[in-house]
């Protein structure tokens, strides 16, 4: 395949209403060329939880996964949230298929060690199998990637959304020029997270290092700057933080650089 794939990670709050789900679904689906859908849904599985008398521990923004949270991310994430996007899809004339890491191989994780922390069953990405994504790329189907990855012996693991997203951007861009983009409710990375018209129109390593240290980027959007700029570093052609207006206007958003 010779065009422009791009990959969209999409989560936050732009997934908790029809609406907001609709609209983002409006502006994936004008995109030109190939693309692949990743999304997350953390808050629906959190309300899912509760719904189900189930606790929901967090350290440091991150969620603990033991056996009951499994059941709740696979039914949220691999079911719930997964087909409502893929029926969304249908309803605009893209033909989606929804599928997880698990299916087709497409990603081998391991259980997270090496931490003082036990997150569970957390994945860390291994390995990344493209290859039997490409002729449904070239069928025109669109994949809609949940993140739930596999671990080769039967297990599921809760792997973070934008480490799949980035990882399959590193991935395709071995046989395809790719691009990535993170889309969420912010127009981009805010010098005031209180003031959307303060976008950080482009970072590199070195001012997103001056940014971290001065507290200014923290919490989630430093996970997030790290998968872009690890994406940059092993072939990915752009990496830009957006919100769904900045998947169709170009050059809005955050764009990184090396």
């Amino acid at each position: 395949m010779d065009q422009k794939l791009t990959i969209v990670k999409v989560g936050g709050k732009v997934l908790e209403s029809p609406e907001t789900l609709h609209d983002f679904l409006e502006d994936f689906s004008a995109l030109p060329g190939p693309k692949v859908l990743v999304h997350g849904g953390g808050r629906s599985a959190t309300t899912m939880a509760k719904r189900l008398g189930i606790e929901t521990k967090m350290v440091e923004g991150r969620r603990i996964t033991d056996e009951d949270m499994l059941e709740v991310v696979t039914m949220v994430y691999g079911g719930l949230v997964n087909k409502t996007v893929v029926a969304g899809l249908q309803a605009m004339d893209i033909n989606a298929m929804g599928i997880t890491g698990a299916d087709l191989n497409l990603i081998k994780a391991h259980k997270r060690t090496g931490s003082d922390v036990d997150y569970g069953f957390v994945g860390d990405v291994d390995e990344v199998n493209i290859s039997p994504v490409i002729p449904l790329l070239k069928q025109g189907i669109v994949p809609v990637i949940a993140p739930l990855t596999h671990d080769g012996q039967g297990t599921l693991l809760n792997t973070n959304a934008d480490t799949i997203a980035s990882s399959l951007a590193v991935g395709f861009s071995e046989v395809m020029e790719t691009r990535l983009m993170f889309c969420f409710e912010k127009p981009g990375v805010l010098i005031n997270p209180d003031d959307d018209t303060s976008v950080i129109p482009f970072l590199n390593r070195e001012l997103f290092n001056m940014y971290r240290n001065e507290g200014i980027i923290s919490e989630g959007m430093v996970p997030k700057l790290e998968n872009g700029f690890a994406s940059l570093g092993n072939g990915v052609a752009e990496v830009v933080i957006t919100n769904t207006e900045g998947l169709s206007v170009p050059g809005s958003g955050t764009t990184l650089g090396e």
